[in-house]
């Protein structure tokens, strides 16, 4: 009798450069996705804070730092602030449309424009067209394109103004990348709407939580995260609650608009 699946063969990376601190070095333990039980395979990681990339699941694997912190939303408890009230309220009006993973030139567009705004020095800002659809459409597992349109008086499709690569996990909703029209007049907030978003999709369709990836305590470009509560982060013990921490008044300060 053959097991049910193979056990996967985890690799290491060579070091590399910290995107996120200074003078650190970066390393990743990884494995493949690929056959009938990817599905299954990339749940398990995911609750051991591993993350996925077009056919690979990967987490740091530094070995002299720890700060990379896997952390999620508790779906079903969320509250949102006043803030986030307002954002919601706000966009509330935007047209939802979880699309099946096929990379399109307005998303590659909206893409461009967000990573000029926000991330131009980036890792990603070379991405070209053909990269961003290996992106998108290079996946093993259950994934959707979630589109963020302008309502139109017609009923045609309107603009296009965010987008989040997501997949469904067996516990929750994972979001693999998320961009959007950065410099919208009159969408202040697009970022945090879409995380929003994927908490009350995540809630209505009973899956607990909603995965946000890695965050690092005083990092002003990951601040945004601790203001999703209840939160939830990875640690030696398990997945246990995040309380109010000095980085909670840095997040205070930075909003996803």
């Amino acid at each position: 009798m053959s097991a049910p699946f193979r056990f996967p063969r985890f690799f290491v990376t060579s070091p590399a450069p910290c995107p996120y601190l200074a003078g650190k070095t970066e390393r990743k333990v990884f494995t493949e996705l690929s056959g009938n039980n990817a599905n299954e395979l990339n749940d398990a990681l995911g609750r051991i804070g591993f993350r996925r990339s077009q056919s690979v699941a990967y987490r740091p694997s530094c070995a002299d730092c720890t700060a990379c912190v896997s952390v999620r939303v508790c779906a079903g408890e969320f509250k949102p602030s006043g803030s986030q009230k307002r954002t919601i309220r706000r966009n509330a009006d935007l047209v939802v449309t979880a699309c099946k993973p096929w990379a399109t030139e307005e998303q590659y567009a909206l893409l461009r424009s967000y990573l000029g705004a926000r991330h131009p020095d980036g890792g990603m800002a070379d991405m070209d067209e053909q990269d961003f659809a290996d992106m998108v459409e290079q996946t093993p597992v259950d994934s959707y394109m979630i589109e963020y349109r302008e309502p139109t008086t017609d009923g045609s499709r309107g603009r296009l103004v965010g987008c989040c690569l997501t997949d469904r996990q067996g516990d929750g909703l994972s979001m693999i990348y998320s961009f959007f029209d950065a410099a919208h007049p009159l969408r202040e907030g697009l970022g945090t709407f879409i995380i929003a978003d994927h908490i009350r999709r995540a809630s209505k369709a009973g899956l607990p939580y909603v995965y946000l990836g890695y965050w690092i305590e005083g990092s002003a470009r990951m601040a945004y995260k601790a203001r999703f509560r209840p939160l939830e982060k990875l640690g030696p013990e398990g997945w246990t609650r995040c309380e109010p921490v000095a980085s909670d008044r840095i997040a205070a300060m930075f909003e996803i608009a």
